[in-house]
């Protein structure tokens, strides 16, 4: 009688039980992983200083606009100008600072009506590590309702004999362009103004000379006034002021000392261009 032949011996099997159960661990640690390197390398919200609402090492940009209030501004380059500001403050880029300004009649230099960097409005935030909600309403209240106060109140007339611009733009320089600190962000400067300087240094009203800028290399405002604007972007929005119809200087001939003027001081001319009205 012949022997039954020994059943081969085979590996015990995981079944489908633990198939399914190192599927499920894997997937696991694919999830923990992604989780963690969405946590380390999402952007996150810098810490803001509670005042300035700049970042603790400082702001990314500065934008300076400087409005000159010497005199009147007519009533549709007024508007153009509340459009061109609220333009400027809207799409500011989130952590750079905005600083609105007005030429200082009672002194030389400017005042600033507001300084605050732009908080960001939420949108941009993950909402796996930040409060959309809460961002947004901070840029509301401390952001976008001050400045537009401000912007508002920038245009209002403050009559003056004297229009130190090359003075104000000066102490801008000094306050917002210098230091390490700024070295590498954007630098930029919007001025609004007739662009006629007027001091007892130096005046660029006809009764006073041509507008070349040879005469005023020679005055002594040239010394007085040098500027490191430090690689600045300037950008000038020209106010035609006339007098019985007519301009009260060339504004051609002034846009070309202005531009003269900006690159002797180290600053780079982003356009010089008229606003509508006169």
């Amino acid at each position: 009688m012949a022997r039954p032949r020994p059943r081969k011996r085979t590996a015990p099997g995981i079944g489908w039980a633990g198939v399914i159960g190192v599927v499920l661990l894997l997937l696991a640690l694919s999830c923990a992983g992604a989780l963690a390197y969405f946590y380390i390398f999402a952007e996150r919200q810098p810490v803001l200083d509670e005042q300035s609402l700049c970042p603790a090492n400082g702001p990314q940009g500065v934008t300076v606009v400087l409005v000159d209030t010497s005199d009147e501004l007519p009533e549709t380059t007024r508007r153009e100008v509340l459009r061109l500001l609220d333009e400027i403050a809207t799409t500011l880029p989130p952590f750079h600072k905005l600083d609105v300004r007005v030429l200082n009649i009672a002194g030389p230099g400017s005042r600033s009506i507001f300084s605050k960097c732009n908080p960001g409005d939420g949108t941009s935030l993950s909402e796996w590590t930040n409060n959309r909600e809460l961002a947004r309403k901070r840029w509301v209240e401390n952001f976008r309702k001050p400045v537009s106060e401000a912007i508002k109140s920038s245009v209002g007339p403050a009559r003056a004999n004297a229009s130190p611009i090359m003075g104000a733009i000066q102490q801008i320089a000094i306050d917002e362009f210098a230091g390490n600190a700024r070295q590498d962000v954007k630098k930029t400067l919007y001025v609004i103004s007739d662009m006629i300087e007027s001091t007892r240094d130096y005046s660029q009203y006809p009764r006073a000379g041509d507008l070349s800028y040879l005469r005023y290399k020679q005055s002594a405002a040239y010394l007085k006034y040098q500027t490191d604007l430090r690689g600045a972007t300037i950008f000038v929005e020209l106010v035609t002021r006339q007098i019985n119809g007519k301009p009260v200087v060339d504004d051609l001939q002034l846009m070309k000392f202005w531009q003269e003027w900006i690159s002797d001081n180290r600053g780079m001319v982003g356009f010089i261009k008229r606003l509508q009205g006169a």
